[in-house]
């Protein structure tokens, strides 16, 4: 390793730890302090040379104001539990099974204008005058009602504490402190306060460099229950715009598109609009308000920022919806830096894959916090902070081969650290180790595989290296998992949409597309594999050599006697009872391929699709369980198609997509290129600086060979976690 030892490292300072914070800023090599939610900087500190990095959130914190202005206060629909009906007179308690502390009914607003009640036994709505709100009590009284039938209320409520600051809150044990409530831009007095806010704030800080604004305006849907033992998340969903509604911009909305949206639009028969959800058209309409209002009114407030001679960053989660840093508006920001929070590989290069802005910084976990995410413990008895460092660094220095980031830090309460002396010079080598990964990239770019991957999904580029959330959140999805394997591999990687398809085609520098996910999801496509454009399209581009990944439920959809409307490419369709009468093709497994050849251990692919069976003797079998195809292979044309009947990220996983993308390109060489033959580590070569950067992403010793592009064999032996840099 070269001596990278200074720089390009954001440390969370605190005050009443002065020495503390200074001494962690010598020893990490700090050249930025910040401080975090809840915590402050010394004057000690903000006079002490670093940089100063101030987060800040437009939102909240301005509790006064938000107190005398209640009626803007940021607000959702909501959709009561379900009720049975056992006689003809029904009363909804709409909170019930919320936590209070969170919400509080909109009393201001009609109800009989903006509520929907619904029979949902039926789906009907229930007429207008069979109900009535009672604001005393917080119900709905339905009178009329059918015997046996399920009733919900469709209401708007309040937010009356936000989100993250509640998660902050409660995880960190603030006991009585008050209770922080978020305003909405959306008005224009709010928009006004917001700006004046701001200016003040600007004035009083002159020892701030970067104002990190944690998001801008508004949060991912995050519903919390009344029930912390078993029910405290009712619903969480990074990508869903399902809290930035009201009434004035509902209204504002129909002005301008002319749509007119209503509750059920939002609940969606209780769905919500979470991102594993093929998006409706007024939706997405809805989405690109809202993009359109958070690009235009956080412009003025950058805009402020630059006045004052100071840099604008922008965290990408908590308050990111509108954000959307892969939609055409992000660069009218005018941001200086993007900082993205990352547990694992695909994040981090969701944060590098950003463009217009010149910095993109990764705030690494475990965060300083006394607990995880699942409430494990972190910096307090029973946690291990520096394993747990380890494994998320292992995770997330497999995308910093393939795409560069200029920064990394921590964030949270820097006084937990005391106690774990080995997590301290465990994040001395981690950043010495960034700085150094960080150098290759200067000038240099690494050598991929010829040809693009396109994961085609009905959002495309917008949801670039993300489903929804992190993948701790949904680990059963496959797609995350895909996301995971291809963020460290030799490969150029892009994501396209149906839409994409039909108004572009197929770009010619794409070789392999990959559809990963189940039935009607907006990862598999739903009713866009019913489109006969589509399904054309992608199966002339494969008959000319194109080659297809399907992986799960592919091109999945209720509409004929196929179930995947491309298994003549996958080679395999699956049974859902509605062909129960035909009978099966009888294969043989094929006990030698190209794409299996690695395997050594029975692969495990989490919760598998199953009832998949092979259409006919084209179809090459390579791995079965009881019956149910797992693994096939198909010529198709001058094309290939590939199918696996789910994905987990693990080593010997990610070499079997490696392989089945070789196989479906036609380019099996490839495997003898810059290649570790053994899976358990991964290299990136660098062609202008000719330099190899060899990684063991575990806690064995594992010794590899790489073969250059001259077939030239190159040993390499690695400690646990180790990293090694060649000249070749």
């Amino acid at each position: 390793m070269t001596d990278k030892s200074k720089g390009f490292f954001t440390l969370p300072g605190e005050a009443g730890y002065e020495d503390l914070t200074l001494e962690l800023a010598e020893k990490w090599g700090a050249d930025v302090i910040r401080d975090s939610d809840g915590t402050v900087l010394s004057p000690r500190i903000l006079t002490s040379g670093y940089e100063i990095y101030s987060t800040l959130c437009l939102i909240r914190g301005v509790n006064d104001w938000a107190k005398a202005h209640r009626d803007k206060l940021q607000q959702n629909f909501l959709m009561s539990d379900p009720v049975i009906a056992s006689e003809s007179t029904v009363t909804i308690d709409l909170l019930k099974g919320y936590f209070r502390e969170q919400f509080e009914i909109n009393c201001n607003d009609d109800p009989k204008k903006w509520w929907q009640v619904f029979d949902r036994t039926t789906g009907e709505e229930v007429p207008k005058d069979n109900w009535e709100f009672n604001r005393e009590t917080g119900t709905v009284v339905i009178k009329n009602a059918k015997k046996w039938h399920k009733y919900t209320v469709n209401f708007l409520a309040y937010r009356i504490w936000e989100a993250i600051s509640m998660y902050n809150h409660i995880t960190n044990n603030w006991g009585d402190r008050e209770h922080l409530m978020p305003i909405d831009p959306i008005y224009p007095e709010t928009q006004e306060f917001i700006l004046s806010h701001l200016e003040k704030w600007l004035q009083e800080h002159p020892h701030t460099n970067v104002v990190r604004f944690t998001s801008m305006f508004y949060n991912f849907c995050w519903l919390w229950g009344d029930d912390p033992e078993h029910f405290r998340y009712r619903y969480s969903d990074w990508g869903s715009y399902d809290f930035s509604v009201s009434p004035y911009a509902m209204t504002k909305f129909e002005e301008k598109t002319g749509i007119k949206l209503t509750s059920e639009d939002f609940i969606n028969k209780g769905l919500l609009n979470n991102t594993h959800n093929v998006p409706s058209p007024k939706i997405r309409a809805w989405m690109d308000f809202i993009n359109e209002f958070v690009v235009t009114f956080g412009r003025k407030c950058v805009d402020l920022v630059h006045k004052y001679g100071k840099k604008a960053y922008v965290f990408y989660d908590d308050h990111w919806i509108g954000v959307e840093p892969y939609s055409p508006r992000f660069k009218d920001f005018n941001f200086d830096g993007i900082i993205k929070c990352v547990f694992n590989a695909f994040e981090a290069r969701k944060c590098a894959g950003v463009t217009g802005v010149e910095t993109h910084e990764l705030r690494l976990h475990p965060y300083l916090f006394p607990t995880g995410l699942k409430g494990e413990p972190t910096f307090k008895e029973g946690g291990n902070p520096t394993k747990d460092a380890k494994n998320f660094w292992m995770k997330v220095r497999r995308a910093l081969l393939r795409a560069p980031v200029q920064r990394i830090g921590l964030g949270g309460y820097l006084h937990l650290v005391k106690d774990f002396p080995d997590f301290i010079d465990y994040i001395e080598e981690l950043a010495n180790e960034f700085r150094t990964l960080k150098s290759l990239h200067e000038n240099d770019k690494p050598y991929t595989v010829p040809g693009k991957v396109a994961v085609l999904t009905c959002w495309g580029r917008l949801r670039s290296w993300i489903c929804s959330g992190h993948m701790h959140e949904q680990p059963q999805l496959d797609l995350n998992h895909v996301n995971e394997a291809l963020a460290g591999l030799p490969l150029d990687v892009e994501y396209i949409s149906f839409d994409d398809i039909r108004e572009k085609g197929i770009p010619d520098d794409v070789k392999i597309i990959i559809n990963c996910g189940r039935l009607d999801s907006a990862w598999s496509g739903g009713d866009n594999w019913k489109d006969p454009e589509i399904v054309a399209k992608i199966t002339e581009w494969v008959a000319a050599g194109g080659g297809f990944i399907g992986i799960a439920e592919p091109t999945a959809t209720i509409f004929s006697s196929q179930y995947f409307q491309l298994s003549h490419i996958l080679g395999v369709d699956r049974e859902i009872g509605r062909t129960l009468s035909r009978n099966k093709y009888k294969y043989t497994l094929t006990e030698k391929h190209f794409i299996t050849d690695e395997v050594k251990e029975d692969t495990d692919f989490g919760t598998e699709v199953d009832n998949v069976y092979a259409i006919d003797g084209e179809t090459d079998v390579l791995a079965e369980k009881g019956g149910n195809v797992r693994i096939a292979a198909r010529k198709f044309a001058d094309g290939r198609g590939v199918y696996f009947s789910g994905f987990r990220f693990n080593a010997q996983n990610t070499r079997l997509l490696f392989r089945a993308i070789l196989w479906a390109m036609g380019r099996e060489e490839y495997i003898n290129r810059w290649t570790c033959g053994n899976f358990n580590t991964e290299c990136a070569y660098f062609p202008n600086s000719r330099r190899l950067v060899v990684i063991n992403n575990g806690e064995n010793r594992e010794t590899t060979v790489i073969n250059d592009d001259k077939g030239n064999r190159i040993e390499v032996s690695l400690e646990p976690y180790a990293v090694k840099i060649l000249e070749i």
